[in-house]
């Protein structure tokens, strides 16, 4: 089922959502790769404010190419996102709603998004020049030091995704797989 979502992603919207769900997100969004996750959750560790709200927000795991002539940005992939699940639990402690990624996610994220009430949303990779036609306005935020790593808040419209785990922790990579093998079996 394809649902249209607005940000902020509350807690209300995420219990709406299932695995498998197509996604368009609209609103503001930031993103960020393990560089800045690190030094997100070294701030968390010392006791100090964060450089963004993460409460009801969405990350995606994103470092965009420079923007030609003419664009706000350049081609917007989403990265593996398994390299931030040392660091996912803490900022989903913080209010954290969603994750934009591509990849598996450990057991310690997919508990931890149960626990919190978030979602992870799937982006296809290799279509960064499509998905930056939905990326509308963008300015970084933290981190200008890490280049393309350094947080962005970006304003999205209409952003196509996928519910690959939900807050219940249903993953679509596991009940697609099964799926598909029933079906084999139906031959």
């Amino acid at each position: 089922m394809e649902k249209r979502i607005e940000m902020p992603l509350t807690e209300e919207k995420v219990k709406e959502l299932r695995c498998g769900d197509s996604v368009l997100l609209s609103g503001v969004i930031y993103t960020g790769r393990d560089a800045a996750h690190k030094r997100l959750v070294e701030l968390l560790e010392k006791g100090e404010k964060l450089p963004i709200d993460v409460k009801d927000s969405v990350i995606y795991y994103v470092g965009p190419a420079p923007a030609k002539p003419g664009q706000v940005i350049g081609s917007a992939g989403p990265t593996t996102s398994y390299r931030m699940d040392a660091y996912a639990p803490a900022l989903l402690d913080e209010g954290l709603k969603g994750m934009i990624g591509k990849g598996k996610r450990s057991a310690e994220v997919v508990e931890s998004m149960k626990k919190n009430g978030a979602v992870y949303f799937g982006a296809i990779g290799g279509a960064g020049a499509l998905l930056a036609k939905c990326i509308k306005k963008v300015e970084i935020v933290a981190y200008e030091d890490l280049g393309t790593e350094a947080i962005r808040r970006i304003e999205v419209c209409d952003l196509p995704l996928s519910v690959i785990i939900d807050s219940e922790g249903n993953n679509l990579y596991e009940q697609g797989r099964k799926e598909y093998l029933k079906t084999l079996g139906e031959i």
